[in-house]
């Protein structure tokens, strides 16, 4: 894709998250991965009102290019690529029920919903690091190799994919998934599925496109 296209692509997904209200002001970023470059939304900015001309250019470190200012959450970003070879991009938003979840510190790994457990996984919360930090960007790095999606403690929520589209995708249905099992608990206890039905779904998800964390190349027809 060209990069007047990948920026584009982030400008939408940046307009569908402030849309859906995922964020809200300037919350949130989002970033591409093309070669040995990054695309990266602009720090101070509110995601839903971007153009393409706004979104910054860096190297794999996070240093922008032609005196862009990129998200403020660089770093993050940047320890998912080095941790992650199939991730080409990462949405962080603060999806209101999903953070609600990383606030409480309540994990959303229960196999209680099917959709989730094919697309998702379980989605662990990590501990709180201090936004734009080194820090949070440790513990982003330690837990992202074996989730598609994380909690950020007190803060928000974290998705990837081998497309924008799907870490746009991934982070929409977590908070769907969050909703479904607040409703869940409200009406008592959630009903986990069967550990045959877990491997049974588990089991449709190379085949629905949706492969294990970090698979790549002769791994995703596994």
């Amino acid at each position: 894709m060209s990069a007047y296209s990948l920026r584009s692509e982030i400008v939408e997904v940046g307009r569908r998250l402030y849309a859906k209200g995922l964020i809200a002001g300037n919350e949130g970023n989002i970033s591409v991965r093309d070669g040995d470059r990054l695309y990266v939304t602009p720090g101070g900015a509110c995601k839903g009102f971007l153009s393409a001309a706004d979104v910054v250019t860096t190297d794999l470190e996070g240093r922008s290019e032609r005196g862009g200012h990129a998200s403020s959450e660089i770093l993050m970003h940047v320890a998912v690529y080095r941790s992650r070879a199939d991730v080409t991009a990462v949405v962080h938003a603060h999806p209101p029920v999903a953070t609600g979840f990383a606030v409480a510190a309540i994990a959303l790994d229960r196999p209680v919903l099917a959709e989730p457990i094919v697309t998702l996984g379980p989605v662990p919360v990590v501990p709180f690091g201090t936004p734009s930090t080194p820090e949070l960007a440790e513990r982003v790095a330690a837990a992202i190799p074996s989730a598609q999606a994380l909690l950020l403690a007190n803060h928000g929520a974290l998705t990837v994919g081998e497309t924008l589209w799907r870490a746009w995708e991934r982070m929409e249905t977590l908070e769907q998934f969050a909703r479904i099992t607040l409703v869940a608990r409200l009406l008592g206890s959630p009903k986990e599925l069967s550990s045959e039905a877990v491997s049974a779904l588990e089991a449709l998800r190379t085949a629905a496109g949706y492969p294990r964390p970090g698979s790549t190349g002769a791994d995703r027809s596994r």
